[in-house]
């Protein structure tokens, strides 16, 4: 139930409006100045404020102003008998969501806090959103390997030397570029990733380079490429074994002189780009057969960190699962739970084709499906059903 305070120093008005906000399904708090409404505000987190302007000990602006120090995110309709459009205006600008006179209009105060409980839904879904395509996994792994590729890390990113990123899929290449990205002095800038083998090949060059209205049959805008997107930052290019070689050569050409033309377009742009390429295949085999350039394999190159497949590290196993059991049980909302020795021994003998994707997903499943402590017999159950 969505819950609203009402402050406001007259009794009936309080009265009136929250009898009327009852009725449409609202749990009603009121406070009778702007003072007891600060404090029943700072105690508790609501999803609508009605707030009065002129009330004795603290009015409602001043109430405005210190309730936006607290909590910002809670939409706050002022009312007002003695409003005006002055009133109005400054009330917004200290961060009012809305501004409704008395006697209130029923209709339209009904809808202004419908949309002011959206636009507050809004605020926390993009919130909540941005945290998670901002977090950062950690890498996990005591392993000799991923130890040198920690280290690899710490003198490599704060240079602007491009890396060349192999692995077999699935096994974190991309986490090892947003690490470099954010450990280097670029991490401010844009981290721009574009999947190589997504794209079909007569778009990869748009995709990368950007458009002008017109260019071809379905160019009905400009559009701003991923070198363009990632000026100041970097440019994360994985499965790069799957690009045409068209577009190889307008790759180079940027990282050789720090520019780019749009599809269509006559002017060079400058751009300032850290590359990062990955890939899952042997490049030098596909030079061999003339389905990559040598330039640009020597190009890309300048660091080569080989992140090693889950069944040559699986002493980091027991660290993997454990840092998927929280991030999972967090994820879910549920308690955590616990695995076994015995299990953790039974994941550590299969043979992981699909790296520590596969392991991650392997784990979600045993969380959903298994008591609050996961057994050896839970993995053989639903982890190996045919064995």
């Amino acid at each position: 139930m969505s819950s609203i305070l009402i402050i406001d120093d007259e009794k009936a008005i309080r009265k009136t409006l929250s009898e009327i906000l009852s009725f449409e399904g609202y749990k009603i708090d009121e406070a009778a100045d702007g003072e007891e409404g600060l404090q029943s505000f700072k105690k508790t987190t609501y999803d609508v404020v009605l707030c009065d302007i002129k009330m004795p000990k603290l009015d409602g602006l001043e109430f405005l102003q210190q309730a936006m120090l607290h909590n910002p995110d809670v939409p706050i309709i002022m009312i007002s008998g003695h409003g005006n459009i002055e009133t109005a205006v400054e009330a917004v600008k200290k961060g009012a969501y809305d501004f409704i006179q008395k006697p209130p209009d029923l209709n339209r105060l009904l809808i202004t806090i419908r949309n002011a409980k959206e636009h507050n839904n809004l605020v926390s879904e993009t919130k909540s959103l941005k945290r998670r395509a901002n977090r950062i996994q950690e890498m996990i792994g005591t392993s000799e390997a991923m130890g040198k590729i920690k280290e690899t890390i710490e003198k490599v990113a704060p240079t602007d030397a491009r890396l060349m990123i192999t692995g077999e899929n699935g096994v974190g290449k991309e986490l090892v570029a947003r690490w470099v990205h954010e450990k280097s002095n670029r991490a401010s800038g844009p981290l721009v990733e574009v999947n190589c083998a997504a794209i079909p090949g007569e778009l990869i060059e748009s995709e990368l380079f950007g458009h002008e209205k017109g260019s071809f049959t379905s160019a009905i805008k400009q559009r701003i490429g991923k070198f363009e997107q990632a000026n100041g930052g970097t440019l994360f290019l994985d499965e790069i074994g799957d690009m045409s070689l068209n577009a190889q050569a307008k790759v180079l050409r940027a990282l050789q002189e720090g520019k780019i033309t749009r599809v269509g377009a006559d002017k060079d742009i400058q751009v300032d780009v850290r590359v990062i390429a990955a890939t899952n295949k042997d490049l030098l085999k596909e030079v061999q057969e003339k389905k990559f350039r040598l330039d640009l394999y020597h190009r890309l190159s300048v660091i080569l960190i080989h992140v090693p497949s889950l069944n040559d590290r699986k002493e980091d196993i027991p660290l993997l699962v454990e840092h998927f059991l929280k991030e999972i049980c967090t994820e879910y909302g549920i308690a955590r739970k616990i695995m076994s020795d015995d299990a953790i021994n039974q994941l550590k003998a299969n043979n992981w084709t699909g790296n520590i994707r596969e392991l991650r997903n392997v784990v979600e499943r045993l969380v959903i499906l298994s008591g609050k402590s996961i057994t050896r017999e839970d993995v053989k159950h639903y982890v190996f059903p045919h064995e």
